[in-house]
């Protein structure tokens, strides 16, 4: 699958097959967080790949009930260490969030390369995360994604164009609300 239609494939998957992901795939999706980019290559993270059913669910109950988390094969947990991370991302923050949320969102994409969903988690205990998972207090639960099957086929459609907001609001040129018009390019 090209990377634009694995972006316009990926989608929030909230229900999933009860069937094993192939190592191949598996191992290509941690191939995918293994080269992520970090600030300054320093790589601030940790990913756990819980595969133990009676541990996801554990997970799912600390992220308020959400209990189509734990239908998936794996719920991926991403820490990150801000100790680790570049120290003044923008002038005033460490870099470890941006650094884990873009080695997931790799994550997100190579899943949909494989046909597989996925689905960002940010709202959960930190502290009943790290509990069940014995994650050291130095480290900081940033996001958690289940991985697995669709189980509805229909959710590996690409999103349609109408459902997205025009380029023009989005993106400028040069200064906050320059036009884009000449730069804008039209696919046939």
């Amino acid at each position: 699958m090209e990377i634009m239609e694995a972006i316009k494939t990926r989608r929030s998957v909230r229900a999933y097959k009860n069937i094993p992901i192939p190592p191949i795939s598996i191992s290509r999706l941690m191939k995918a967080l293994r080269f992520a980019p970090s600030a300054c290559n320093n790589q601030p993270w940790h990913f756990i790949w819980v595969q133990n059913e009676a541990t996801r669910k554990q997970i799912a109950a600390a992220a308020g009930g959400q209990l189509w988390i734990a239908g998936a094969p794996y719920v991926v947990v991403a820490c990150g260490f801000p100790a680790r991370a570049y120290p003044n991302m923008g002038g005033y923050n460490n870099s470890v969030d941006i650094d884990v949320a873009v080695a997931i969102d790799h994550l997100t994409l190579a899943a949909a390369g494989e046909g597989l969903g996925t689905c960002w988690v940010g709202a959960f205990s930190e502290s009943a995360v790290k509990q069940i998972l014995a994650i050291p207090p130095e480290a900081k639960v940033v996001a958690m994604t289940p991985v697995g099957f669709p189980a509805a086929p229909d959710l590996l459609q690409p999103v349609s164009e109408a459902s997205r907001k025009p380029l023009k609001e989005i993106i400028s040129v040069d200064v906050y609300g320059g036009p884009i018009a000449d730069l804008e390019y039209r696919e046939s």
